[in-house]
């Protein structure tokens, strides 16, 4: 199949589209990319809701960006030799790029990616109560979005079940998935024999790291008191990554545990490498509505690193990961706290985790295969269950279609994002 993947996404800030890419060239089909980035990340955007007088600056910019995108898709079709493509794939945000993919691509299957709806986005970061003007608005830029895609792709069932009835009919559920730069860390993780107790009966501390925006959604107020409840604690060290509207208090509520580090930002490059350098990694804990309805990115990602998941217990989190992770309670600071010294006092237990977590994202989350869902819908030819070349869980980060460990070229595009947007 031949695809063509357009709009303003940034596959920097939103690692979702460059799985996607990933995933449908990895299957073997063509992809072109068209894409200007709208550098405005999900905060800005917000942003606009608390203050309309920002509203020309997202404007602007999107302007700039849909008459490049005009330009190039003009030259892309008189200079095409190929024929036009099966299906256009409308990436993440894509709110306002689906219209303009619809006026260009006139008789061409449109697959907008629907990760978040604006409406809950703004609901969760309590911008929009329900009913509430801001909240028709974001609906109604939604039910405008979701018109205009001939397929709709949601990452969880639970999404799928909230989407408009006129549109669930054209939705199908496609997980976020990590892309080849992560499982080619954890990798690099196997290959030291999942370290996991003292070398050589030396003293180890447990190695736990947390990526986030710092939203309600993540739940970092928990996250900060279980880090106070670890302060005397000194089998555990933990590395914490992002900012955002609670990072202040959270980093307060943690300020007495003295084995915390705190970085803003790390480079998207560096991120696969410092996460597969822990033991856990954590996903999130926040008690929202969104909350209870997603797999954040950071979840796929850390399991395809090689870590151990201490994630919130919710339905499609258990979906996704099975027995390959340990859940506690949403908003629960002190079962959070318990299920990490645990995991410090049993090494072997703590292995067992990272091995499951790496066999289930190699089964499940690499990009090849969490697209045959959308590429089935758009060609009912390709077989659900067909074959896909993944990493070995146990020996290499490399494609390989017969678990032995010897790589086999699957292409692809390696850019990934930060890990920690989830929307």
């Amino acid at each position: 199949m031949r695809w063509l993947v357009f709009g303003s996404y940034d596959v920097r800030r939103h690692p979702r589209v460059g799985v996607l890419v990933e995933g449908l060239q990895g299957a073997g089909d063509e992809v072109i990319e068209l894409n200007e980035p709208l550098t405005l990340d999900t905060a800005a955007r917000i942003a606009v809701l608390r203050q309309p007088w920002r509203l020309p600056l997202l404007l602007g910019k999107l302007a700039r960006c849909w008459t490049l995108l005009v330009v190039r898709a003009l030259r892309q079709r008189r200079g095409s030799t190929a024929g036009p493509v099966d299906a256009v794939l409308v990436g993440y945000l894509g709110h306002f790029d689906v219209h303009l993919a619809r006026l260009l691509f006139r008789g061409t299957p449109i697959v907008l990616d629907h990760l978040v709806s604006a409406a809950g986005t703004a609901r969760d970061r309590g911008l929009a109560g329900a009913g509430g003007a801001r909240e028709r608005l974001m609906r109604a830029i939604d039910d405008a979005a979701l018109r205009r895609a001939d397929v709709v792709l949601v990452d969880t069932a639970e999404h799928l079940a909230a989407l408009p009835a006129p549109a669930r009919d054209r939705g199908i559920v496609v997980p976020v998935g990590a892309g080849a730069q992560w499982f080619a860390a954890g990798a690099r993780t196997v290959r030291q024999r999942w370290p996991g107790g003292p070398a050589g009966g030396g003293r180890w501390r447990l190695r736990v790291v947390f990526v986030g925006l710092f939203t309600p959604l993540h739940g970092t107020r928990t996250l900060g008191a279980a880090l106070a409840a670890l302060a005397a604690d000194d089998s555990i060290e933990v590395t914490v990554v992002g900012t955002g509207q609670d990072h202040p208090a959270c980093r307060r509520a943690a300020a007495d545990n003295p084995r915390v580090t705190w970085h803003d930002w790390i480079p998207a490059g560096e991120l696969p490498a410092l996460v597969a350098g822990h033991h856990v990694s954590l996903g999130i804990f926040g008690e929202t509505a969104k909350a209870g309805r997603v797999v954040p990115t950071k979840v796929f990602q850390g399991a395809a690193a090689g870590c151990a998941i201490v994630t919130s217990d919710t339905a499609p989190q258990r979906r996704a990961l099975g027995d390959a992770a340990v859940f506690v309670p949403a908003g629960d600071p002190a079962a959070l706290a318990s299920a990490l010294r645990e995991l410090a006092g049993d090494p072997d237990r703590l292995a067992r985790f990272r091995r499951a977590a790496r066999r289930r994202a190699v089964e499940h989350f690499w990009p090849a295969t969490v697209v045959t869902p959308v590429r089935h819908r758009i060609d009912p030819t390709v077989r659900r269950d067909a074959a896909i070349p993944t990493p070995s869980p146990d020996a290499s980060g490399g494609p390989t279609s017969d678990g032995s460990g010897a790589p086999t070229p699957a292409g692809g595009n390696l850019t990934t994002g930060p890990a920690w947007w989830v929307g």
